[in-house]
């Protein structure tokens, strides 16, 4: 996997720019995320969590007998708590592998969950997805019950979505199962409206990649020389964010020996949020080999839980 300095040297030269959104979450950016998911605008995290506060009985029935929950990306592990409890209630221990690139997100999350589940053991994973995935056989026995929640897949590119979901099958045994959060196609002002707060939060969400290229990479950014776009493409069905550049202007990276220039107008493509049809689903499903087994959708059927199961 690339690092920090060939993503940031590679996409500020190419055309278009772009910066991978994979490095939003560091310590800063994890706790913006934080506040983003308790905005009223966006709803993703408020409806997943009450799918999965109704429906966690259920969930966890339909998980593998003894199963070891993992989790990639769990980040605070709050919603998670919903299935823990569950599968503690079902089958009275339950092992926790949460996967995440933020070791100070891990050790809180982790020290929390300990304090509150006597019956819970955790073997937490610092790495990014592919790394973690690589050594889950030493961490996590089988069978398995893989979480991704977030819809964290709206991050890819449909075909690098479904090649991400192959990688995972291919650490799967047949009685594993994985249990997959996927925002839903809806109208274009609710969606704009979700990545596009009205205080700004997304927007500071999204310069602090910026400021992190200062920190880090001795950057001379200046964030008030960008401004935050979000704006819904219904073709591709993705949310597409970016930063604009409002003025012409010079941007050099020390660290990098590289210097930047922008024109007026000209973004960095920051993220994609694709959303999904239940068909679409379905398809992505069998490209990764994998198989639809159950669904479960908030009232107003806005976004999906999926349980999949290796394909036959």
């Amino acid at each position: 996997m690339p690092s920090f300095e060939e993503e940031v040297r590679d996409g500020l030269a190419s055309e278009p720019r772009s910066l991978p959104c994979r490095f939003f979450y560091d310590e800063i950016g994890s706790k913006i995320f934080e506040e983003i998911c308790e905005l009223e605008e966006y709803y993703l995290t408020r409806v997943e969590r009450s799918i999965l506060r109704d429906r966690a009985d259920e969930i966890a029935s339909a998980a593998p007998a003894n199963a070891t929950l993992v989790e990639l990306g769990s980040g605070s592990a709050e919603k998670t708590r919903l299935l823990i409890e569950a599968l503690i209630r079902k089958q009275i221990t339950l092992r926790f592998v949460p996967i995440d690139i933020s070791r100070s997100a891990l050790i809180e999350s982790s020290e929390g969950l300990l304090l509150d589940h006597r019956a819970l053991e955790i073997a937490a994973i610092c790495a990014e997805y592919d790394s973690g995935l690589r050594i889950l056989d030493k961490a996590a026995g089988s069978p398995r019950m893989i979480l991704w929640l977030g819809s964290s897949v709206g991050n890819l590119h449909k075909p690098q979505a479904a090649d991400f979901l192959a990688r995972v099958r291919e650490t799967m045994e047949p009685d594993d199962r994985f249990l997959i959060g996927i925002d839903l196609r809806k109208e274009r002002d609710v969606l704009e409206s979700a990545y596009d707060d009205s205080l700004g939060v997304t927007a500071r969400f999204n310069l602090n990649l910026l400021a992190r290229v200062n920190r880090e990479l001795a950057g001379n950014f200046d964030l008030a020389g960008f401004r935050f776009r979000a704006h819904y493409d219904e073709e591709s069905g993705a949310v597409e964010s970016s930063l604009v550049s409002l003025r012409d202007q010079k941007v050099e990276i020390g660290a990098l020996g590289l210097q930047v220039p922008f024109r007026e107008g000209e973004s960095i493509h920051t993220e994609n949020s694709y959303k999904y049809s239940l068909e679409e689903i379905d398809t992505l499903a069998a490209e990764g080999g994998m198989a639809s087994e159950a669904r479960w959708l908030d009232d107003d059927g806005r976004y999906s839980v999926n349980l999949l199961r290796p394909a036959d």
